[in-house]
């Protein structure tokens, strides 16, 4: 995952998603293998979307562009989630297998924030 600064958004409201941040993320298909990371996200192992959760994570979505790949992440915490993942014997196997998709090889253990927020509709940036 590429490093940015934070891009957290938190709600302001009192609803039980305003604790939540929203992270997007940024990662790049190694050349040839876009079937490959596909075919393995069309089966994602039901342990793994349960360590995924049990880390606060409550939506991921990826969208892809060519090599390129886009994730919005809902999550309580998300560095306490990649903390969590970064032990978690499930996603440690998974990072093993996915990271031979991908051009950047990422096991949890950095203090990636996401990648930074430059506008949201209806909100002033303070960044």
């Amino acid at each position: 995952m590429r490093a940015y600064d934070s891009n957290t958004v938190k709600n302001s409201d009192h609803s039980p998603e305003a604790s939540m941040e929203t992270i997007a993320l940024h990662t790049r298909i190694a050349p040839g293998r876009e079937a490959d990371y596909e075919r393995e996200h069309a089966a994602l192992d039901e342990q793994l979307e349960s360590a995924m959760r049990r880390a606060g994570v409550h939506n991921w979505t990826i969208w892809r562009d060519g090599l390129d790949l886009f994730h919005l992440v809902t999550v309580d915490d998300y560095r306490a989630m990649r903390k969590r993942l970064a032990q978690d014997p499930v996603n440690i196997r998974w990072q093993e297998h996915i990271n031979q998709l991908l051009e950047a090889v990422d096991d949890y253990s950095g203090d990636d924030s996401g990648l930074r927020r430059v506008w949201t509709l209806g909100q002033r940036s303070s960044d």
